[in-house]
């Protein structure tokens, strides 16, 4: 069996998706299903199991599993619940870990390109402790996913007892079907995708930074069928552990990512930019991009979607269709 937590959430679901076409039939999901309709994720899955978070302890006692695949947490940036955060994100994940560790069991786990905080640092996801330490994460999620990478890898560092197989990802922004029930952690073209097929204005971010346009600030965006790809290969590789960025490696503007919409649906674009609220000016991102050596190193040889490919692929099989759903 194999367990996947957080596994009705947008990346966990669609990994169990791959498991299920990959014939893996048993696996068993660790989450909370709410009121927000993430049941819907999972409506087209074969599942062993669903199980509570309070539940899992009692539920791994004298388990045996072929790997944890751990995707369970809050991920909200704007959370403000640090107790709550720092049990979900970091001491659950310590707990699995040591199960992990004192069963033998590979563990993959999500962390985040959050950790990186301004991106000051760079997005080099070197695991040594020392650059970690350099790191700054800007709110509380990334702190969290950060505190568990610098534990692992200070693990690892010191020669301490392990999983045979453990893998960190720091996703960068994934977007994809699935994510429906995130509200407001939406990707841009999920959360604007009604307004651009219904021809309504699109807003979007002015700049507030000399020698960068409005809607020119940039992410690396991944579509969520190459994140899975990176998981299960991983799955499949058990020689392979370590901390590895995941995404693309080219950071496209957002004006970008509206424009492939658009042009998916054969539409006019409709776009207006709009200021930034002065709560979020200062402190807001306007570059990400992802090393991806260290994956590619370490045997990856996948490759990632084209943006305008990746959207495409969304948008028409997914967002302009009656089921949104994989």
């Amino acid at each position: 069996m194999l367990l996947v937590t957080g596994g009705a959430g947008f990346i966990g679901s669609n990994i169990v998706a791959a498991l299920n076409d990959a014939g893996r039939p048993d696996v068993a999901v660790c989450d909370a299903l709410g009121d927000a309709g993430k049941w819907r994720n999972l409506a087209k899955r074969q599942l062993a199991d669903i199980v509570p978070p309070a539940e899992l302890p009692s539920w791994l006692d004298g388990r045996r599993l072929d790997a944890v695949i751990h995707m369970g947490a809050i991920s909200e940036t704007t959370a403000t619940d640090g107790d709550l955060v720092i049990e979900t994100n970091f001491r659950f994940s310590m707990r699995l870990l040591d199960w992990c560790t004192a069963h033998a069991v590979p563990l993959i786990y999500a962390s985040s390109a959050a950790t990186y905080g301004n991106g000051e640092q760079g997005f080099d996801d070197d695991p040594s402790l020392s650059a970690l330490k350099r790191l700054r994460p800007m709110n509380l999620y990334g702190w969290s996913k950060h505190l568990f990478d610098m534990a692992v890898t200070s693990r690892a560092a010191c020669g301490e007892k392990l999983p045979p197989q453990w893998a960190g990802l720091k996703f960068f922004n994934v977007f994809g079907p699935n994510e429906y029930h995130k509200g407001t952690m939406m990707s841009v073209l999920a959360h604007r995708f009604d307004d651009i097929r219904c021809g309504r204005t699109v807003e979007l971010f002015k700049s507030h930074r000399d020698g960068i346009a409005d809607g020119d600030q940039r992410r690396d965006f991944i579509y969520v069928d190459d994140v899975v790809r990176v998981v299960m290969w991983l799955f499949a590789t058990p020689s392979v552990s370590g901390l590895f960025n995941v995404g693309t490696g080219q950071a496209r503007s957002f004006k970008d990512l509206m424009l492939s919409a658009y042009a998916a649906l054969g539409a006019s674009p409709n776009i207006r930019y709009i200021d930034m609220p002065l709560s979020i000016r200062d402190s807001y991102q306007y570059f990400t991009q992802s090393k991806v050596e260290r994956l590619q190193h370490a045997g990856y040889n996948g490759g990632f979607t084209p943006l305008e490919e990746a959207v495409g692929l969304y948008v028409k099989g997914y967002l302009d269709s009656t089921d949104r759903y994989r």
